[in-house]
């Protein structure tokens, strides 16, 4: 395959990466993802089984009636059945009637799974295929055959196995795709056998399929792409059953970037779409995914970030950019200054290797990660840290106190948790009183009755998340807390952090934090 040919993307990720524990999506979430989809670039996106539920066969009514810029909505099913004509099976005339312009079908590439789960005999399994592909082609459709198992069924029987495949090349298939569904192959056994069938079957373009039981499924993709594999089949994110599919989010990349090949319109939405498949998914992002994750392209060590700050290809692979993603820099106990720099110049602030301020906070850093701190999460209280170190962020207000309280009834009555602050803004004082689920809750709730009377902008500011971690277990009840805060205002999010021997402490302090950043970043807006 030479350079900037088009690798085709079939995207399996509403069919093949629903049945992956964990990852639901509603009739509506799949129209959704199938729009972005279309808007990536793909070319093929596959929607499910009409024969398998209702939902999927209310997704192809729904898709029939939206326009596709670009991708081919393809349904999925199996071949006939055994012993029955095509004509006569209900599950290829749903296919049909599902009016889609491509059908892919699978069929048995392993004669074990052939004899004892069909319990039919090869030859009435070849033609199964051959039947079932003719009959679609008859009907105008495009046709992708899925050779199920193929590369157990070829080294447990090649003969079988290339049998099969050409079973379908005579029904007529467009494609014919290779699958690992179990997952269990290796690179060069990939390569070899997709090279024997391209030998065999020169005129069919190939695709390929892979699992990730053995964390090789993009390396067996890009394999069988570098013998000549023309399609490649894949999840976003790389959900799908057991250990999941082919993760697209890391092969379109490669294919694209690494190896010159023409895959989808704009990789630089790869990020973009990733987090929205998951946040459709309602599925939380895994933060060290190749290319698009979080901490992708986040530098921790001195060293790293000095090497970084100079010439970043010494530490990244890629610019981040390319894929939509983007450099972050950690702060913590491992920094040296250029991490301190790096992060204040993404803050607008400019600060001198060698100076006090920058000596200062990082010393600030360090003290505070050793009393348990974490700042790699916590980006906003690292901004505040820097900005007080500075002196040029100031809190607004002045608290006097602030109470908290949880009562239980003998009498039935739902527990009431009660959290009360009094505080002075501009020798004001605003004594509230604010009742929650949880003692965090009415602590929130009391701080924001108290400051929303002098700065109403507040009301945009939500709690979106709350993580408490115990810092040295082996002192139980008396260990240290570490509390996470993530406030968002619509717009953007920022996470805080406290720690404490307190609970209700460290949890103040976050939460204190993250109304202070945003009040912070409006006075400078």
């Amino acid at each position: 395959m030479s350079e900037n040919s088009k690798v085709s993307i079939y995207d399996t990720t509403l069919r093949d990466g629903t049945q992956g524990e964990g990852f639901f999506l509603s009739g509506l979430d799949k129209v959704r993802i199938a729009k972005r989809l279309d808007e990536f670039g793909v070319d093929y996106i596959e929607g499910g089984w009409p024969g398998s539920n209702p939902k999927d066969i209310e997704f192809f009514k729904a898709a029939a009636k939206e326009t596709w810029n670009h991708a081919k909505i393809a349904a999925f099913g199996s071949t006939r059945r055994a012993d029955l004509t095509v004509e006569e099976d209900p599950q290829v005339q749903l296919l049909i009637d599902a009016e889609t312009p491509v059908i892919t079908i699978f069929g048995k590439s392993w004669e074990l799974q052939v004899t004892e789960v069909l319990r039919t005999t090869a030859e009435e399994n070849q033609a199964m295929i051959r039947d079932t592909v003719r009959h679609l082609k008859a009907a105008g459709r495009e046709v992708i055959y899925d050779a199920e198992h193929f590369f157990d069924g070829y080294k447990d029987g090649e003969e079988h196995a290339m049998a099969t495949l050409r079973a379908a090349v005579e029904g007529g298939a467009d494609w014919l795709v290779l699958c690992d569904t179990n997952g269990g192959c290796l690179p060069a056994e990939i390569s070899e056998m997709s090279r024997v069938v391209m030998d065999v079957f020169p005129d069919v373009p190939l695709g390929i399929h892979t699992h990730n039981d053995c964390e090789l499924g993009v390396a067996n993709a890009i394999a069988s792409v570098k013998a000549g594999a023309t399609q490649v089949q894949g999840t976003i994110n790389g959900y799908g059953e057991r250990t999941g599919n082919c993760n697209l989010t890391s092969v379109i990349p490669i294919l694209e970037l690494k190896m010159g090949l023409k895959a989808v319109d704009d990789v630089s939405k790869m990020r973009d779409l990733s987090f929205f498949v998951d946040d459709v998914a309602n599925n939380p992002h895994f933060a060290r995914a190749a290319f698009v994750g979080r901490t992708a392209f986040a530098h921790k060590g001195g060293m790293h970030v000095n090497a970084v700050q100079k010439l970043a290809r010494t530490y990244e692979h890629i610019r981040p950019e390319q894929v939509g993603n983007q450099q972050e820099i950690l702060v913590s106990e491992l920094s040296g200054q250029s991490n301190i720099l790096m992060k204040a110049e993404q803050l607008g602030i400019t600060l001198e290797k060698g100076s006090a301020e920058a000596l200062s906070i990082l010393t600030k850093v360090k003290e505070l990660e050793q009393d348990g701190y974490s700042f790699e999460a916590a980006g906003g209280s690292l901004e505040l840290l820097i900005r007080r170190e500075l002196g040029t962020c100031e809190r607004p207000w002045t608290l006097n106190e602030y109470h908290c309280s949880f009562r239980q009834y003998r009498d039935g009555h739902n527990p009431v948790c009660e959290a009360t602050v009094k505080l002075d803004v501009n020798n004001e004082t605003n004594y509230t009183v604010s009742e929650g689920h949880g003692v965090v809750n009415a602590l929130d709730g009391a701080l924001r009755k108290a400051l929303v009377a002098f700065f109403p902008e507040i009301e945009q500011v939500q709690l979106v998340d709350y993580k408490v971690r115990i810092l040295d277990g082996e002192d139980a009840t008396a260990a240290k807390t570490r509390v996470l805060i993530v406030h968002s205002d619509g717009e953007s999010t920022w996470g805080t952090v406290g720690v404490s021997d307190s609970i209700i402490e460290a949890s103040w302090i976050a939460l204190c934090d993250g109304i202070d950043l945003f009040l912070q970043r409006r006075k400078n807006a």
